[in-house]
């Protein structure tokens, strides 16, 4: 069957992938653009396979709002090389996804997966992309955020990115909001405070500390006391509202926030950097 210039053109402008593949799916599709299509996914699918043992530790990393301000979500998606992650088509698909997160107010990693963009879901889209980059892709996180106001940040590169949710809305609460996503993605806080930390985290840090002070030859009698303030140190270097305020050098966060709104008070926060 003689496929013509056009029909392999306005197929790749389909789906993507590259002219000789869309030559050789049409030719066996019989010129059915739709079978053309199914089997370019399914080369996708054979691909996605023969890379499942491969690392994919480069990608990108996005987090947005809703335009209410009171959602939001952050996606990473992987890839194995940074080439294939600067890519427009790869950042069009990392944005086509937080985009219908976003628009769908989804709440788990699964059902982000099912959603659909122009006809395909999000699982195939990225099975596609697999088969037209030659290399393993995966939607390794899905994080989300619902508040009074929430407020992304996306470092330069999109390698790190943050979530915060406040209590409050409000142009002043959103420009907190903003420092603290900055804070987050900077200094790498584990908690917002040290009640939110986990009781085994705690214990543990604990542990460590006595161990650091016996070796240094302390007293038992004085490896608790001693240990305590090892741990205090550890909340002020690990806990957002009681880290040092970047912006600033000489405030606390829980500083901060109060100097703009006493009432003001954050919820939660997320940070994701390509990798983890």
């Amino acid at each position: 069957m003689n496929i013509t210039a056009s029909q392999v053109n306005e197929l790749r402008k389909m789906t993507g992938a590259g002219m000789m593949d869309c030559k050789h799916a049409l030719v066996e599709a019989e010129g059915d653009v739709q079978k053309a299509i199914d089997i370019l996914r399914k080369k996708g699918q054979k691909v996605a396979s023969k890379r499942a043992d491969r690392d994919a530790n480069e990608g990108k990393i996005i987090a947005k709002v809703s335009a209410d301000g009171t959602f939001g979500a952050m996606i990473m998606l992987n890839c194995e090389t940074d080439f294939v992650a600067n890519t427009p088509d790869f950042m069009n698909l990392a944005n086509s996804i937080i985009d219908v997160a976003i628009a769908n107010h989804i709440t788990s990693l699964e059902d982000l997966n099912n959603q659909i963009i122009d006809g395909v879901s999000v699982a195939d889209r990225i099975i596609e992309n697999t088969g037209k980059t030659g290399e393993k892709n995966t939607l390794a996180h899905y994080l989300y955020l619902e508040s009074e106001l929430v407020n992304a940040y996306n470092h330069l590169g999109n390698r790190v990115a943050t979530l915060v949710a406040m209590n409050k809305a409000g142009e002043q609460s959103n420009t907190v909001a903003h420092e603290l996503a900055m804070q987050v993605a900077a200094m790498a806080p584990i908690a917002v405070d040290e009640q939110s930390i986990p009781a085994d985290v705690i214990e543990r840090e604990m542990e460590i500390a006595r161990e650091q002070v016996r070796q240094e030859g302390k007293p038992e009698n004085m490896v608790d006391k001693i240990a305590e303030g090892k741990l205090k140190k550890f909340f002020k270097e690990n806990t957002l509202l009681d880290q040092i305020f970047v912006r600033d050098g000489k405030i606390s966060v829980s500083d901060y926030i109060k100097s703009v709104d006493k009432e003001l008070k954050v919820k939660s926060f997320y940070r994701l950097i390509l990798g983890a």
